[in-house]
């Protein structure tokens, strides 16, 4: 029986169960869930039923549903070792998990969707004063990435050496956040070049924005074919 994945195209943490499943090269089903549209699609009663949470994504494997993105990564990798996302080492395996929970848990929900909406409709705040907002936790986890990864050892071609793993699949939705607000990049030179090195994977490039069937639009931040 395929799994199956509630999924938004531009939602960052359904991005990155997304690559996950495609670096261990699982099938599953996408159940587009529009966030946006209507008040959201996670709203209504009956995906409520499926995940309290009223947020995507939501991976079905079977009669078992799972929620939270970084725990479905984690469930892919126990049930599958290889390709591994971790390193084999304990101490390595908890500075992965320490940066990707960087981005997931300081930089990624602070400018959730659901925060932007309440910062707007329920306390009055206008576009720029949002946009200041979003700006302003983008630069402060992105700078303290960028100065952590640029200095470590265990950083290769990806954040952990030389295949991908958890701390790329976090890092690169995020970067595509970035770059949809026309952020300016250039102080970010090792996050930018781990996050080319990962779009030239197929895992990443079918993972993204675009190539949902949900999409809407094109991506701009996708680096041209060769």
């Amino acid at each position: 029986m395929k799994t199956q994945l509630y999924s938004f195209w531009r939602s960052s943490a359904a991005f990155r169960v997304r690559i996950a499943l495609n670096l261990k090269g699982l099938g599953y089903e996408v159940i587009p869930v529009h966030i946006v549209k209507s008040g959201g699609a996670q709203n209504a009663d009956d995906y409520a039923k499926k995940n309290p949470n009223r947020l995507v994504p939501l991976y079905t494997d079977g009669n078992h549903s799972i929620h939270q993105s970084l725990a479905i990564v984690e469930y892919l990798e126990e049930i599958q070792a290889n390709p591994p996302l971790l390193p084999e080492s304990l101490i390595d395996r908890a500075w992965v998990r320490a940066i990707a929970m960087d981005i997931a848990i300081e930089i990624h929900p602070l400018n959730n969707l659901r925060v932007l909406r309440y910062l707007m409709k329920n306390l009055g705040i206008n576009a720029e004063a949002k946009d200041a907002w979003y700006q302003h936790w983008m630069l402060l986890g992105l700078t303290s990435l960028e100065t952590q990864l640029s200095t470590d050892s265990r950083v290769g071609r990806f954040a952990c050496g030389g295949q991908p793993g958890l701390i790329d699949i976090c890092l690169v939705p995020q970067i595509f956040n970035a770059l949809s607000t026309k952020m300016d990049m250039t102080a970010y030179p090792t996050l930018m070049r781990i996050y080319a090195e990962c779009m030239t994977l197929p895992a990443f490039i079918d993972a993204s924005w675009e190539k949902q069937i949900d999409a809407e639009g094109s991506n701009p931040f996708m680096p041209p074919e060769n």
